[in-house]
């Protein structure tokens, strides 16, 4: 009888896991804690219901700097919209959306070898009153839910100083994107993985690139206890052999980047028999920890994981949360040619230091042709110095939301004369800077000033973009207040060349002026064109852009008001290779001309926003 017990419960063994790998991270996850739930034993103490204290820190928004409307901000206290539905200004609301951004000519190429369990594109990070123990996370979605990846706890409290070796980040939960086809709004709640420590920082991370439209947030609520819930026997079997867990500590990190000494002994098995070129294209499939975890086995593998050539690319922007300067101390042998470097995200709270940077740039500097560093708090004055000294090559550089580096430190790019490509977005980057960049870097072809309101007078500076930056490709003017006609002109008299132009949410340009006319008639090779909010868009400025720019692929005009069906139609017409029109609120379009319009050019995705 005992055999036959035995070998039922390996069949039943084998069975749970066959099922854990070929479900999604959130199922297994969702199927984890479903079996320890009855484990677990009911809390000691009253579960508190916090919400949202304070928002510190996110990597975009739809709303401006200086105001509520479509800001992370709104997801402070007690809902504003929920149980109502739709499109709100009192939500909060990430930048872009779908897949359209990835095909604008200002897009940039994504970095190979990114692993499969990250998705994230945008997060926000919010504090909590008290730290507690979480046992459930309610996330109110009031707009095209289904954004949401990842939710994640940390162990720092925001409001005491942590020291760096005792932060520790855990996933509360992790799922795909998705496309959630429901109109109403909903209320997300998780079944999330229990932590041994207390939080009261709260991460959310997002995929947008499934939405038909933009994501829209309304409040998060965190449950959790005081005392900790302790598990009543053994964990259950699921947990004794993880292939999808994550571990985000330091110390894993450290131990997966760190070169450890293999013996005389190690053999290098069939290897050896295989082309150099043949082992180099198979191990370029790896994700980074793979490669260091293979390269602990044989001296030959550790060797091909050692070679310079496999690190070309290198993101770190996956493994944010484990990274540190000991870390990027272990890649310096592997990181001699590197030249598209990502390290995006990582950094903050004191991982990575000025100090542990400069000495990365120093090692791998002077390859480098591309490096992002969006929402890399610990960069300051330093840093961008040590930049422009040790990497002459650079040709595009992203600080996107690097919203803690000081007016000074802008000055410094200035001296990367070879630069293509510059992100600036939601920095604190002043005129004075920014008049020395465009003096002096004249080879820029992509340019994102979006929401850079420490710019005094705009027009000053497009002047100075349409006489230097001839070869300008792209640019982000997005929610420049103080743009008027003359920069407008300047920029499209200089600047013929440009495919790619957002002049979302620049109030101060009057179509009285003809300043859109004179852009339809100055970029003929336009590919998208963002007049989003300007209320005095007109039927002529359409007609202008059909008659001039036909390779139009992305238009939004949200907003307008004087925009007739008719123009619309004849710029559909016109313009055969458009895809993407957004007529949200305006005014003349109601439901019915989208529904029709939709039905005589179905290729073309026409957007119109609503609320319940």
């Amino acid at each position: 009888m005992y055999p036959m017990l035995t070998v039922l419960s390996m069949f039943y063994y084998i069975c749970l896991r066959r099922r854990a790998r070929s479900g999604t991270r959130g199922e297994i996850m969702n199927s984890r804690r479903a079996i320890e739930s009855s484990n677990r034993i009911l809390p000691l103490s009253v579960e508190l219901v916090q919400h949202v204290k304070e928002v510190v820190d996110f990597s975009s928004q739809y709303g401006s700097e200086n105001s509520l409307s479509y800001t992370m901000w709104n997801l402070s206290g007690l809902p504003n919209v929920y149980p109502s539905s739709g499109d709100f200004t009192q939500s909060a609301v990430f930048r872009t959306y779908g897949r359209w951004w990835e095909k604008c000519p200002g897009s940039s190429q994504p970095f190979r070898r990114i692993p499969r369990t990250f998705q994230s594109q945008d997060y926000v990070e919010l504090i909590f009153e008290e730290a507690v123990y979480p046992t459930a996370i309610d996330v109110l979605e009031t707009y095209h839910p289904g954004a949401i990846v990842r939710i994640l706890a940390c162990s720092a409290n925001h409001y005491s100083q942590t020291p760096p070796s005792e932060v520790r980040w855990e996933t509360l939960w992790a799922g795909d994107p998705g496309k959630v086809n429901i109109l109403q709004a909903r209320q997300f709640t998780p079944s999330i993985k229990q932590i041994n420590f207390t939080t009261n920082l709260i991460r959310l991370e997002l995929n947008s690139s499934l939405l038909e439209y933009y994501a829209e947030l309304d409040a998060v609520l965190l449950h959790g206890v005081r005392d900790r819930l302790f598990p009543l026997h053994k964990p259950s079997m699921l947990d004794l052999e993880d292939d999808d867990k994550e571990d985000h500590s330091i110390e894993f990190f450290n131990e997966q980047f760190s070169g450890k000494t293999l013996t005389e002994s190690t053999k290098n098995g069939y290897f050896e028999k295989l082309p150099y070129e043949l082992i180099q294209l198979i191990l370029s499939h790896l994700t980074i920890p793979d490669l260091c975890q293979l390269a602990q086995t044989c001296k030959l593998l550790h060797q091909h994981c050692y070679d310079p050539l496999q690190y070309v690319q290198l993101s770190l922007q996956p493994y944010w949360a484990g990274l540190n300067d000991a870390s990027l101390e272990h890649l310096h042998a592997r990181c001699a040619l590197v030249q598209w470097l990502n390290l995006s995200w990582t950094g903050n709270r004191g991982y990575i230091t000025m100090q542990g940077f400069s000495r990365f740039m120093q090692v791998c500097g002077f390859e480098l042709v591309r490096l992002e560093l969006a929402c890399c708090h610990f960069l300051n004055e330093t840093c961008l110095e040590v930049i422009a000294q040790m990497c002459p090559n650079l040709q595009e550089l992203n600080l996107s939301s690097c919203d803690k580096l000081n007016t000074q430190a802008f000055c410094h790019i200035a001296k990367i004369s070879g630069l293509r490509r510059l992100v600036v977005y939601r920095t604190k980057i002043e005129q004075t800077a920014l008049l020395s960049i465009l003096n002096f870097c004249l080879e820029l072809q992509h340019l994102s000033l979006g929401s850079c309101v420490m710019v005094e007078d705009y027009d000053l500076v497009a002047g100075v973009i349409g006489a230097k930056c001839k070869k300008l490709r792209s640019l982000d003017l997005w929610r420049c207040k103080n743009i008027t006609e003359n920069g407008l002109a300047a920029i499209v008299t200089g600047c013929q060349l440009l495919e790619d132009l957002d002049l979302g949410w620049c109030p101060t340009l009057q179509s009285s002026s003809g300043c859109f006319v004179k852009l339809a008639r100055k970029l003929p090779n336009l590919r998208k064109i963002f007049l989003t909010a300007n209320r005095s868009v007109c039927d002529s400025d359409i007609e202008e852009l059909a008659r001039n720019c036909p390779r139009l692929f992305h238009v939004d005009i949200l907003g307008t008001r004087m925009v007739s069906a008719v123009a619309l139609q004849k710029l559909l017409q016109c313009c055969k290779e458009l895809q993407l029109l957004d007529v949200s609120f305006c005014s003349q379009i109601d439901s019915r001309v989208v529904q029709e319009l939709s039905v005589n050019f179905p290729n073309v995705a026409i957007k119109k926003s609503y609320t319940q």
